[in-house]
């Protein structure tokens, strides 16, 4: 267990916001990079989180559940979501290898 830097798992400042705001508990990112690992920390405005999980799938393992998870209403939203964040570079291969995070805010 480690303590990490936020900007290492959460790639930027609107994504911060979502998790602080409770719309993000996890975060899945391609598996080319290992960014944290289970039971490591990191904090957001003075409140510190736990990932609770690391695991290693592919895009098509994700379900709507995930992608709830992720703060968009459905897997189809994320997708899309996925495409217009990755501008060109992204597109949508149910075999890609990716890692998900989950993290919780602790008490």
């Amino acid at each position: 267990m480690a303590e990490i830097d936020v900007n290492d798992l959460l790639p930027n400042e609107r994504v911060q916001r979502s998790v602080a705001d409770g719309d993000v508990t996890q975060l899945t990112r391609g598996a080319s990079t290992r960014y944290a690992e289970e039971g490591d920390r990191f904090q957001i405005d003075g409140e510190t989180y736990t990932v609770t999980s690391v695991e290693k799938r592919t895009l098509g393992d994700l379900t709507d559940e995930d992608a709830r998870r992720e703060g968009s209403e459905s897997l189809s939203a994320y997708r899309e979501r996925m495409k217009r964040v990755h501008s060109g570079e992204f597109e949508w291969d149910d075999s890609d290898e990716v890692t998900t995070y989950r993290f919780e805010r602790q008490g």
